[in-house]
């Protein structure tokens, strides 16, 4: 038995949507101004400046890269005040650096926390994602259908036909052949340039986005994350990491990742009960992005706990200095 204290996510949720809050207000000074990586750092700066003030162990698993790529929130990095349950840590100060740079939907500063050993320390590869909204019967898609049997079987689920049926994708080069197969079914397609957390999300809020399906290969970090929020919010994900390369395979193994062709579910990617906080930068249909009112500044916070599945929106409004 751990001599820890035990992970309190109801009196911690509230730290969380602090720290996502500071990071997306930090990257909102930079809003539009074209410098992604300035806006990254800034949130960076005010995320791991916010984590520190916690009164927890807390270890970054998903973070900004290995510790040798990012001096900040890397891989493996002890954050907290050291006084709490030990958690594992999964964020993106900036999801959708480019998004922020040009102002354009759906960027926010994200973060997830759980119990120690709770989520899969994804190393920094691809991932091909499969994502559904709640209500349906478990399994209904799988990674090893075709794009073409995953539509079929989720219309044939859902009671319509393809035509009514709407994926998230995200645009990339090497999803023109899977584009072209999705819509040769008569099912319809919402591109996104960046910001994948985002996507898988929209398929958790269906009615009001109209997306039901997330598909497509994207960062195996981000998939952890998504998976943390559609624990919290219900829905279905399955994961499989992707390597171009030995040096892929080699960062993977180091990560503790034996079995390289697994297909993980969402609840493997994330093990037990988490909280999840996302705050807007920009406007986006999961949030409103940060906004200046004179001399005031308010943001839009999601934050959510798996375990009660409650989710609350939260406007927090400071002076603009």
């Amino acid at each position: 038995m751990s001599d820890d204290p035990i992970f309190a996510d109801r009196m911690l949720s509230l730290g969380l949507a602090r720290v996502s809050e500071a990071a997306a207000i930090a990257a909102a000074k930079l809003v539009g101004q074209g410098n992604e990586k300035a806006a990254d750092q800034a949130a960076v700066d005010a995320m791991r400046t916010q984590l520190n003030l916690l009164d927890i162990k807390g270890v970054v698993v998903i973070g900004e890269g290995e510790r040798d790529e990012a001096p900040m929130l890397y891989i493996g990095e002890e954050v907290g005040t050291g006084n709490g349950p030990g958690v594992d840590i999964a964020l993106d100060p900036l999801e959708g650096t480019t998004l922020c740079a040009k102002d354009m939907p759906n960027s926010l500063a994200v973060i997830a926390m759980g119990p120690r050993g709770s989520m899969l320390h994804a190393p920094d590869v691809y991932m091909d994602k499969l994502a559904i909204g709640p209500g349906y019967a478990k399994d209904v898609v799988s990674l090893d259908m075709s794009p073409t049997e995953r539509i079929k079987a989720l219309a044939k689920a859902k009671g319509t036909d393809a035509s009514g049926i709407m994926l998230c994708v995200l645009e990339r080069p090497r999803h023109e052949a899977m584009i072209e197969e999705i819509r040769s079914t008569g099912a319809r397609i919402r591109l996104i340039t960046d910001g994948d957390v985002a996507g898988v999300i929209h398929c958790a809020e269906a009615a009001k986005t109209g997306i039901d399906m997330y598909m497509g290969s994207g960062g195996a970090p981000e998939g952890v994350l998504a998976a943390a929020a559609l624990k919290c919010m219900g829905g279905q994900m399955w994961g499989r990491l992707l390597f171009r390369n030995e040096d892929e395979k080699k960062r993977a193994r180091s990560a503790g990742i034996e079995n390289l062709d697994r297909i993980y579910s969402r609840d493997e990617m994330v093990t037990e009960d988490v909280i999840f906080a996302a705050t807007g930068v920009t406007d986006g249909s999961i949030v409103s992005g940060a906004r200046r009112d004179g001399e005031w500044l308010e943001t839009e916070t999601i934050l959510m706990r798996s375990k009660t599945g409650s989710l609350r929106r939260l406007l927090y409004r400071q002076r603009n200095h």
